[in-house]
């Protein structure tokens, strides 16, 4: 949807969201206020800023200081490859005080909202095979029915080689968290809000490091490795997106999709490295890395590739257990108070958590 604002990167690693029209800018803007007020005591708005993007305020530019945006963490900077789904979450997509002609513009968008409790927005998938992303747009998602939506879920954990597994069920303890947080809270009600999955999609981003010996003991990694605490490190890659005089931004809206928070190229980031190096002291290369999770670049281009499907699909259990996945609440231009638990979200979520269990069990 055009219409919808975009988000920008800002400089200094966090990502600007255009406030919308009122009364939803203003009532999105209002929520990050009350959520992250330096005044809070309030243990259930304390605990949810866990599952939210940090928040900064809003910022305005020089040129347009009538344009207001919310400045946000980007929760996908951590990552080298990430990969990137949003779903909305509840079984109503419109809030208590929408028309009826809002009420049946967004039923007819998907019908089966009622009944699956979440509507997969967009996605974006690396596959290592092509060292490329599939992107899936809204229509993707209304085109699930309910026999189809496990399979349209997979998608998005599968990097042409095998499903990750490790993400799947990292997601799911996420969702877990979240669900707990619903489950104990009557002040809120949230309509039209999303979930942000981020997961990293490169093999040689495992962003394990090795500084627990025991950690190293198990996977039979010899004492001696451990230099210092950290054998694996980065290069210091770093990408700055084109900034004009006086530190303007240049706006890289993305178009289409802007709504879906990180589907920009990713510009920015101080720890965004393309490529792990790693060091080695006084050992013997060949036999000490032949079981590593990890894969250079120089052997990725020494064609090895075949070798990347056991890095999936055949990592450690640690390994697996600490895969780098990021789950966030997003999108909150129709939040209200309530003094009910909010039973369409919370159908969402055990309906979500079901299906990716579904995924994971079979």
């Amino acid at each position: 949807n055009a219409s919808l604002p975009g988000i920008l990167q800002h400089p200094d690693g966090t990502v600007l969201k255009q406030l919308q029209p009122p009364p939803r800018g203003p009532r999105e803007q209002e929520f990050y206020n009350k959520v992250y007020d330096s005044e809070c005591c309030d243990s259930i708005l304390l605990e949810l800023r866990e599952y939210l993007p940090k928040y900064f305020g809003v910022w305005s530019p020089p040129t347009a200081p009538n344009d207001t945006y919310l400045k946000l963490e980007d929760v996908t900077c951590k990552f080298n490859k990430p990969c990137i789904m949003d779903v909305k979450i509840g079984q109503k997509s419109y809030d208590p005080y929408a028309s009826a002609e809002k009420i049946q513009q967004q039923v007819s968008k998907y019908p089966l909202m009622e009944e699956i409790g979440f509507l997969v927005l967009g996605m974006r998938v690396y596959h290592v095979s092509s060292d490329s992303y599939e992107t899936q747009n809204q229509h993707y998602g209304r085109s699930l029915t309910k026999e189809t939506v496990k399979d349209g879920i997979s998608k998005f954990f599968h990097n042409g080689y095998c499903l990750r597994k490790d993400a799947i069920a990292a997601s799911i303890r996420k969702i877990e968290k979240i669900l707990e947080w619903f489950e104990g809270q009557k002040q809120l009600n949230f309509y039209a809000s999303s979930l942000l999955f981020v997961y990293e999609g490169s093999c040689q981003a495992t962003t394990v490091r090795l500084s627990d010996v025991t950690l190293a003991e198990k996977r039979g990694v010899p004492k001696g490795l451990l230099s210092g605490g950290d054998i694996l490190e980065y290069n210091n890659n770093i990408h700055v997106i084109n900034s004009t005089e006086n530190g303007k931004i240049e706006a890289s809206v993305s178009k289409g999709l802007s709504k879906f928070y990180a589907l920009h190229k990713k510009a920015y980031s101080k720890r965004h490295h393309s490529q792990l190096s790693l060091k080695v002291e006084n050992l013997e290369q060949d036999n000490v890395w032949k079981s590593s999770t990890c894969i250079t670049q120089e052997h990725l281009n020494g064609n090895v590739i075949p070798q990347l499907e056991k890095v999936f699909c055949h990592m450690p259990a640690e390994i697996k257990e600490s895969a780098n996945v990021e789950v966030r609440m997003i999108d909150f231009a129709h939040v209200f108070p309530s003094n009910t638990k909010d039973e369409g979200y919370i159908y969402g979520l055990k309906n979500l958590i079901t299906v990716l269990q579904n995924i994971l069990d079979n």
